[in-house]
């Protein structure tokens, strides 16, 4: 099949010319004319969180049916021309960028979703038609498919006047305004620096006609290419030639900091997010405050999308997760894995990938220490004496004895 099912775009052919306005407010979505991606280190804000948000794992919970398919599907390949990279980062820079992200199901010949296709809301308009609220989106081609608005997920920030949309960026148009001064002054300063400027005084009185054929004449014969050693012989109708020495502003260093962190409060990113030199500590405090918000959202839409209330009432959810010990120090992983994979937090496998180790056959499976034991269920012997030799052999054999399963190492202390 198509990239969109065959009901969407008989949607799309039967509405032709009947659409009307949604309302007599249509919201435009656009970024900044100039373009917040089209400037240097707005590209690169959005770009860091982006790039992060796209190595966001997908996971399904639940046993509805086709939850594995679906799983997969997301994991992979959310639509025939994307692969779970592209589509969160295209997820991530529409909503970065224009403060709204759309989300349309694909759906297959029984209306099943089988897929996800990102949307960007400069494409989108809000039309109504027969009491049904449509999203009508232009393609590339500048062909139009349409699809009912609740089927969809909506993703913003910013929101506040609009009951769907997020805020559109007339709040940061100082800003990208300051950097667009800015890189013209440099490039003005530049140019200045490099041109070599000359006053001479005539000894004559002339027309203007005759001073501009002077001017012309100085400027090719001593400054042009053909004098290329350098030296300039003034005859006697040129007087007080002079040098004038360029001395270009420079742009304070103060305020080009002041533009940074305009950028950066706006993106919720730092220099160190941007040049990927942050620490553990600092790559939490970006985690926490800008990815993570996100992967809930995420997470709610597409769950939201997928489930119905009775679904979502069994445990039925969409979650996007992220291994945030990738960044931390080798000494710290190993205090991590150490401390809680023996206690039944971590499966092998687990364990492995807080290394970035492939997992292996049979390591899907849980340990924990043959010393703990259930509160609930008493002391042993052991360490009711407080035999403390005893109480570590009776926990050794517990656990050689108790196979893989948690709930089998108590099945196992209690036929102790």
């Amino acid at each position: 099949m198509g990239l969109f099912s065959r009901k969407e775009k008989k949607i799309e052919k039967a509405l032709g010319e009947y659409f009307s306005l949604f309302s007599a407010y249509s919201p435009a979505f656009s970024s900044f004319s100039g373009g917040i991606y089209e400037m240097e280190l707005t590209r690169a804000a959005v770009h860091a969180f982006a790039v992060h948000a796209s190595k966001l794992k997908p996971e399904i919970a639940g046993n509805a049916p086709g939850n594995r398919a679906l799983e997969r599907r997301l994991q992979f390949q959310p639509n025939s021309i994307m692969d779970t990279k592209k589509y969160l980062y295209r997820l991530a820079t529409a909503y970065a960028v224009e403060n709204n992200a759309v989300i349309a199901p694909i759906e297959n010949r029984l209306g099943q979703i089988e897929g996800f296709y990102p949307l960007i809301t400069s494409k989108i308009e809000l039309r109504e038609y027969q009491g049904e609220v449509y999203i009508r989106y232009r393609l590339d081609n500048d062909n139009y498919f349409a699809i009912e608005l609740e089927k969809c997920g909506i993703l913003n920030q910013f929101q506040f006047k609009d009951e769907l949309w997020g805020e559109n960026n007339k709040a940061f148009r100082s800003t990208l305004e300051l950097i667009n001064v800015q890189n013209q002054g440099i490039i003005a300063a530049i140019k200045n620096s490099a041109a070599i400027r000359f006053i001479a005084k005539l000894v004559q009185p002339l027309k203007p006609k005759d001073v501009e054929k002077e001017r012309d004449y100085f400027n090719n014969f001593y400054l042009g290419s053909a004098n290329n050693g350098g030296a300039m012989v003034i005859d006697s109708k040129y007087q007080d030639v002079k040098q004038i020495e360029s001395k270009p502003v420079a742009i304070d260093a103060a305020q080009m900091d002041q533009i940074k962190q305009n950028v950066f409060n706006y993106f919720g990113v730092n220099e160190k997010i941007l040049q990927n030199s942050f620490s553990p500590d600092e790559w939490n405090a970006f985690y926490e405050g800008k990815i993570e918000p996100f992967a809930l959202e995420l997470s709610l839409v597409h769950t939201d999308m997928l489930f119905t209330d009775n679904q979502k009432a069994y445990g039925n959810q969409v979650f996007f997760s992220s291994n945030r010990l990738q960044y931390a120090s080798i000494a710290d992983k190993i205090s991590f894995v150490k401390e809680f994979g023996d206690r039944g937090g971590l499966s092998i496998n687990e364990a492995r990938e807080v290394f970035n180790m492939a997992p292996v056959e049979g390591g899907d499976i849980r340990y924990i220490r043959g010393e703990y034991k259930n509160a609930d269920e008493g002391e042993s012997e052991a360490l009711r004496t407080g035999d403390e030799d005893n109480a570590d052999k009776a926990g050794k054999a517990v656990q050689a004895d108790a196979g893989t399963d948690s709930a089998g190492t108590e099945q196992e202390e209690d036929k102790q």
